[in-house]
């Protein structure tokens, strides 16, 4: 396999946006090349990530952007695996520079929804389900999340206020970040005094429905160092599966997907969770953090929530977590998110970060999941 490297990320504020769905993927793209240092020219093939074009009317996004960029001729795949887009895209972005087939490549994720209005847009997330069982019984996203909280509840040491801390920690990082979505701090009283969604969650418990599109620069090695001095290193990916509907498996407090991608991300990379300098990770909901950062091997097993009363996952705590402020905070254009997550990663490990830089990093990982985490895809990544 070549090395991969990343040499250049951008992305759009998240949150609410005018514009449409091309015009999104196009400034995110442009903002990804012109901070790489190179030319569109120089782009072999395009990956783009997108769930819900349909909803902007717009499909088969990957020549679209290419033909705005300049490029028609350049070789696109447009990839959908639910809110895991942005990761799987990352990917095969990542796997096919690996094995030679290209020098440099574009990764590009995008969503906008938040124009279809919330009975709209909690319908089309349904659809990522397994929709016989779940979307199409009524099961929704944040009552499937419910199921896992209680049960996380009921069976650990942990408390509503807990989930609370979550939403807190991230809010507190997101104020930092000027692309967030929600850039608003919050207490644990104002999360346990919102309404409630599925109990035991509640409106703050939960990420918000937004628009946005990040995007990366993956390339060779070679190409990296006669372009740049300012890139990062992929040095290990993993990919795993669940069953789709959340009835089908043995545990609903934990996820089988995370816990194969993330070892063979780590068996790639030649690393253990505690290597890990910090992570990105999917918490869609304050129950998925917990159970993420347990699955990644961070904690171990009911653990999570302790760890989150002590500070462990703050900014200046041994594993931060989600310093972007996460899904929660910076917000969930799912088809960008995974993306999105890569573009903190880079700004972290080349010094771009700003006020929530994590002091003296040098490994950081991204944990991206579909639907209940029925798809997962966990990329670790090395300054140079």
């Amino acid at each position: 396999m070549e090395k991969v490297c990343i040499i250049g990320a951008g992305s759009t504020k998240y949150g609410k946006l005018a514009d449409s769905i091309t015009d999104i993927a196009l400034q995110a793209s442009v903002d990804a090349i012109e901070s790489a240092g190179i030319e569109p020219k120089q782009i072999q093939a395009g990956y783009i990530s997108n769930v819900f074009g349909i909803a902007d009317k717009q499909v088969h996004l990957g020549p679209v952007i290419m033909s705005n960029l300049g490029i028609p001729e350049v070789p696109s795949l447009s990839i959908e695996s639910a809110c895991g887009s942005g990761s799987i895209s990352f990917r095969e972005a990542f796997a096919n520079v690996a094995a030679g087939f290209y020098d440099v490549v574009l990764a590009t994720g995008v969503e906008k929804v938040t124009h279809t209005g919330t009975e709209w847009t909690t319908t089309y997330f349904s659809y990522c389900s397994d929709f016989f069982y779940e979307g199409g019984a009524g099961a929704s996203f944040p009552g499937l999340f419910a199921s896992m909280a209680r049960a996380y509840l009921a069976e650990y040491k942990a408390t509503e206020e807990d989930l609370a801390m979550v939403a807190v920690k991230n809010h507190d990082n997101g104020v930092l970040n000027p692309k967030a979505h929600l850039r608003k701090k919050i207490t644990v009283d104002d999360v346990l005094k919102s309404a409630v969604v599925a109990s035991p969650l509640k409106l703050y418990d939960c990420c918000p429905f937004s628009d946005g599109a990040s995007s990366v620069i993956l390339c060779s090695e070679k190409f990296a160092k006669a372009h740049t001095k300012n890139y990062i290193e992929v040095i290990g990916s993993g990919r795993g599966g669940s069953p789709a509907a959340l009835q089908g498996r043995a545990h609903i407090t934990e996820i089988p997907s995370t816990k194969i991608a993330a070892q063979a991300a780590y068996k790639m990379a030649g690393i253990t969770p505690k290597d890990v300098d910090f992570a990105e990770v999917h918490d869609c909901f304050t129950i998925a953090e917990l159970v993420d950062s347990e699955d990644l091997g961070f904690f171990e097993k009911g653990k999570a929530a302790q760890a989150v009363r002590e500070g462990r996952t703050k900014l200046n705590g041994d594993i931060p977590i989600n310093p972007s402020g996460g899904l929660k905070s910076k917000g969930h254009p799912i088809g960008a998110t995974g993306i999105g997550q890569v573009a903190e990663v880079f700004d972290q490990l080349t010094g771009k970060a700003g006020e929530r830089t994590v002091k003296d990093a040098q490994i950081g990982l991204t944990h991206n999941f579909g639907a209940t985490g029925a798809s997962c895809a966990v990329h670790i990544f090395k300054s140079v």
